[in-house]
């Protein structure tokens, strides 16, 4: 890559924008400038559902956005320690951005850490577009697995949220349907403890449970409520296919219109004192135990 001489902040005190573009590659070292600025909003849930778009960092997720073919708006890189070049181990991944078109930019180190959500970064950061999807969109998409959804009543917190995420994928869900209250699944956090699957799960946001049955229900799906104290056995549910598995909010479970509308209730058993699990846990444990029926089933 070309070099170019490092100007700082004090040298431009005058100039709003400090961008020394490299071909595609620009030098940034400037709070001031307009490309960082609209990264540095993204940090927060308004500006995300704005712009639609998101923040994403390590290479991990870049490499997974370029094999689903998301949508990459941009990659910041920080800049090794006194040059003004993204840090030796990224350099075949700026070039390939570059070839590919992608909009890169190093960043001086104090604005890339500003950036950033972790306190040990990994010298890159993404912004994606999010994926939109109208019901029409969600339900017409090609099935992968068995057909089977994860409905999220009000799970707001950002751990469980990437958990359910990466755990739905894993089990072959088809999609995960979001509803209002619940957090925000494209917050840096979630996205992070996604591992990638954010780019591969289809996401539907739905404003109430009395829409999401009505969605689920016109779609042929056979609604499932996880509850803790009430209903089938797991074991003793069919749960292999065409079935939507809602779970609810952390401290107070799923609404009554999905424990007074659903098909089935279902509980784990517990054999000791803890009055019940952890919401990704439980989730975790039902998602597996329908794949395990599909398998079974010869699916």
């Amino acid at each position: 890559m070309n070099k170019v001489i490092l100007l700082t902040e004090s040298g431009f005190s005058r100039l709003s924008v400090l961008a020394i573009k490299r071909g595609n590659m620009k030098y940034i070292a400037s709070r001031e400038n307009s490309i960082w600025k609209r990264a540095f909003k993204l940090k927060q849930k308004r500006a995300r559902d704005k712009e639609g778009l998101y923040l994403a960092e390590g290479p991990n997720l870049i490499e997974e956005a370029l094999k689903e073919g998301s949508s990459l708006e941009s990659v910041f890189f920080r800049a090794a320690p006194g040059t003004e070049d993204p840090e030796p181990a990224f350099e075949p991944l700026a070039e390939l951005l570059e070839e590919k078109g992608v909009l890169t930019a190093v960043l001086r180190s104090e604005l890339f850490a500003q950036l950033c959500d972790t306190e040990t970064p990994a010298g890159v950061m993404s912004i994606l577009r999010k994926e939109v999807l109208t019901p029409e969109e969600f339900f017409s998409l090609p099935c992968r697995g068995y057909g089977n959804l994860l409905v999220l009543d009000r799970i707001q917190d950002p751990g469980n949220l990437g958990t359910l995420l990466r755990t739905a994928d894993g089990a072959g869900y088809e999609g995960v349907m979001v509803l209002k209250g619940s957090g925000d699944v494209y917050s840096p956090k979630v996205v992070r403890s996604t591992a990638g699957s954010l780019l591969r799960m289809p996401i539907l946001m739905v404003d109430t449970p009395e829409e999401a049955l009505t969605l689920l229900k016109a779609h042929g799906k056979k609604v499932l409520c996880s509850c803790p104290h009430n209903g089938v056995d797991y074991e003793l549910c069919p749960m292999a296919e065409n079935t939507a598995l809602v779970v609810g909010n952390e401290a107070s479970g799923a609404c009554e219109t999905f424990l007074q509308e659903a098909d089935h209730l279902v509980r784990i058993p517990m054999k000791g004192p803890a009055e019940s699990l952890n919401a990704s846990v439980a989730a975790g444990v039902l998602m597996f135990e329908s794949l395990r029926q599909a398998r079974c089933a010869g699916k």
